[in-house]
């Protein structure tokens, strides 16, 4: 039988790694789901593994830049169009510059990080909160993909750790300002998950004393469950921060 649990979610990055892995999660649990993404074939590619459920006609994929404002205002306008309402937005795209000094960073290489990881996820909440104030029930909840980097640093990863600390920020503004409109905001900072972005770390990784170390990894349907378990809080309640981690990766003691 499907599952159906009437809410609508968006899972911007959907495409690949967390975003694909809760994507799916929250399909699986009743949802309808828009995924995004920049790149058309990975979501198409998504949508196709999920042919074989039931409720595959509950997933749309819509290209999406989430840095630019005309390319986000459209992404939620046609999930309105086709979903009817909001209760889930996970800001989950973004991304890290090539690995430099801060000093041979170019202005380009720090702006496409901001505009990804800082700027989508503060475009694509701004739509998202006129749709749920607007809506009746009123309200919904954001997630925001933080990271351990939101926290301590990787050495040479400045763009990616400001705006990652600038994610923390917005969420808590987000939480603040959402209480009138009965929007709750959360952030979820994310160590290690098995993802294409993390393949490397199976090779070693520069650590801040100057090593090179192999860092461990964790099952990437780990962070999916704590997507879904977030969005099926009543609003009343909140997970404001949650870290989820490979449990040896080196973040605690750090140095």
């Amino acid at each position: 039988m499907t599952k159906d649990n009437g809410k609508v979610a968006i899972v911007t990055g959907g495409g690949s790694g967390i975003g694909k892995a809760s994507a799916i999660a929250l399909l699986n649990d009743g949802y309808s789901v828009v995924i995004s993404g920049r790149r058309e074939d990975p979501l198409k590619k998504t949508i196709e593994e999920c042919g074989e459920m039931d409720n595959h006609e509950k997933i749309l994929g819509i290209t999406c830049d989430v840095g630019d404002p005309n390319s986000v205002k459209n992404l939620f306008k046609s999930t309105i169009e086709e979903f009817g309402r909001l209760d889930v937005l996970f800001n989950n795209a973004g991304g890290g510059a090539p690995k430099k000094l801060i000093e041979d960073l170019t202005y380009e290489e720090w702006q496409n990080v901001v505009d990804a990881n800082l700027t989508g996820t503060f475009l694509c909440s701004q739509e998202a909160i006129n749709i749920m104030k607007s809506q009746n029930p009123m309200g919904g909840r954001i997630i925001n993909n933080g990271s351990i980097s939101a926290y301590a640093p990787r050495p040479d990863s400045a763009p990616y750790t400001a705006t990652k600390h600038g994610v923390s920020g917005l969420t808590k503004s987000i939480s603040l300002d959402g209480r009138k409109y009965n929007i709750a905001c959360s952030q979820i900072d994310i160590g290690n998950a098995a993802t294409d972005m993390t393949e490397r770390m199976k090779n070693g990784v520069p650590q801040a004393n100057g090593s090179t170390m192999v860092e461990p990894t964790f099952d990437v349907n780990h962070v999916a469950e704590v997507v879904v378990n977030i969005s099926n809080f009543p609003l009343e309640t909140n997970v404001q921060f949650i870290t989820i981690m490979a449990t040896k990766m080196p973040f605690i003691g750090r140095g």
